[in-house]
């Protein structure tokens, strides 16, 4: 009972407190990639400390294990434990309960990405009507008179460019709007947007969850101005930007204004406004944070049980 109570106060901790502190940390927009690694540490940290708290309250009267070979046996892992064990079917029935933890945020996630397949596959065959391909900037244009740049990633990805977009941008603010939904392609961003999406919708309510959604889309928005400033002037960027900021994309694609206003400032004052990166020590000692984080849990159950 003790180890569950301990499991239960860290899952707490990764689930509710540390999400409010990190939400309001100054140095993720200085370091975008590694905070949104911090962001997943603290969801797979939420689910593996959860699901393991759940595993003690519900097995504690019918196994009790001692140190990691008995955490096998539980699960019919280790030599001997379907044989002769004092572990029972009824006990195989209990791990459900733990299990639901796991497999909830998963089952989530496959529906995400199925939807979103299906809606990126409409918009590609809609494409296919009414865009005509640019070769000279590697992508779509479609007529529309609203300004708007996006991308539609995956398989089949596809840079896209509104007719308004072309009649306001200069070339070099093009190339450079260009260049930010090229790093969303290459970054697969959209596979963390998924990951963050399936899992709000397996813990709503859940404060990590929230903040892990809203911050993330901003963090990746950053993470792609970050590789145009690579060989754009923070200017031209900052500029594209504010002309394309009243377009939306469409479901499924990653566009150039971001998920909403509020975060289109403080990319466009990040972006004109540079901030000095954290110092190699420190973002060293998060990213092992963030990847120890979720091992913890294990060595929590793993010891002897009080």
């Amino acid at each position: 009972m003790s180890a569950a109570v301990v499991l239960a106060g860290y899952a707490l901790l990764a689930g509710v407190v540390v999400p409010a502190v990190l939400s309001r940390a100054r140095w993720p927009h200085r370091a975008p990639a590694v905070a949104v690694l911090a962001w997943q540490g603290l969801m797979v940290t939420f689910v593996v400390s959860t699901a393991l708290a759940v595993y003690h309250l519900v097995v504690s009267e019918h196994h009790v294990h001692e140190g990691f070979l008995g955490l096998l046996s539980a699960c019919g892992l280790a030599p001997g434990a379907l044989a002769g064990g004092s572990w029972t079917s009824g006990g195989d029935a209990l791990l459900l309960a733990p299990a639901a933890v796991v497999l909830l945020p998963s089952a989530w996630l496959v529906r995400t990405a199925l939807r979103t397949r299906r809606a990126r596959r409409r918009h590609l065959d809609l494409l296919t009507l009414v865009g005509s391909p640019a070769p000279e900037y590697g992508a779509t244009v479609v007529e529309h008179g609203v300004p708007a740049v996006y991308c539609l990633p995956g398989r089949s990805c596809r840079v896209v460019v509104t007719r308004g977009a072309l009649d306001v941008l200069s070339e070099e603010q093009l190339r450079a709007v260009l260049e930010h939904e090229r790093g969303h392609l290459v970054g697969r961003h959209h596979l963390l947007r998924m990951e963050t999406e399936a899992f709000a919708r397996a813990f709503p309510g859940l404060p990590l969850a929230r903040h892990a959604r809203e911050q993330t889309a901003l963090l990746l928005e950053m993470a792609a101005d970050d590789l145009a400033l690579r060989s754009h002037p923070r200017e031209v960027l900052a500029a594209a930007m504010c002309e394309v900021a009243g377009g939306q994309a469409p479901r499924a694609a990653l566009g150039a204004a971001g998920p909403d206003g509020a975060g289109a400032l403080i990319r466009l004052r990040r972006v004109l406004v540079p901030q000095p990166e954290p110092h190699r020590a420190t973002w060293l000692g998060i990213v092992a944070a963030s990847v120890l984080a979720p091992l913890l849990p294990l060595f929590l159950a793993c010891g002897p049980v009080a």
